[in-house]
C-alpha cells in the first residue's frame, strides 16, 4: 500500500511539472502581449552572440545559455519581474527557462517556437 501511495505521489508531481512547463510556453501572440503588458519584463535572447547580432527582438538582452557566465547574469536580475527568454525554435529556450525557473524566480515565459516562430508570425525584429 505504502509503494502504491508512493508511486501515485510520484506521478502527481511529474504531471504538476509537465503541466506548469506547458503554461510557461508563450505562442508569438501571447509573448508580445506579455511583453507590452508589462514595462518591467525582462527580455532575454539566450543565443551566442553571433546569432543576437543577425536580429533580436527589440529591448532584448543576450545572455547565452552556453556560456559559463549564465547564471550569474541571471542573477543579477530583479526576481519581482517577469522573465521572458526565447533561442531559435525552443530548445536552449526551455532549457534556460526551467534554469532561470531553479534559480527563484517565480514568472519565467519561453516563447514557443522561438524566433523562427516570431518571424513567422510577422512579428518585427532589430538588428
Amino acid at each position: 500500500m505504502k509503494y502504491l501511495f508512493l508511486m501515485l505521489s510520484l506521478l502527481g508531481f511529474s504531471c504538476a511539472e509537465n503541466t506548469l512547463d506547458a503554461q510557461n510556453k508563450l505562442a508569438p501572440d501571447a509573448f508580445e502581449a506579455e511583453i507590452r503588458s508589462n514595462t518591467a519584463v525582462q527580455l532575454i535572447d539566450v543565443r551566442t552572440p553571433e546569432e543576437f547580432q543577425e536580429g533580436h527582438l527589440a529591448g532584448a538582452q543576450n545572455m547565452n545559455v552556453q556560456a559559463g557566465d549564465f547564471a550569474q547574469k541571471i542573477n543579477q536580475l530583479d526576481k519581482k519581474q517577469p522573465v521572458l527568454v526565447y533561442c531559435a525554435v525552443g530548445g536552449r529556450s526551455a532549457k534556460a527557462a526551467k534554469q532561470v525557473s531553479e534559480m527563484g524566480f517565480p514568472k519565467v515565459y519561453d516563447l514557443k517556437g522561438g524566433i523562427t516562430a516570431w518571424k513567422t508570425a510577422g512579428k518585427p525584429i532589430e538588428k
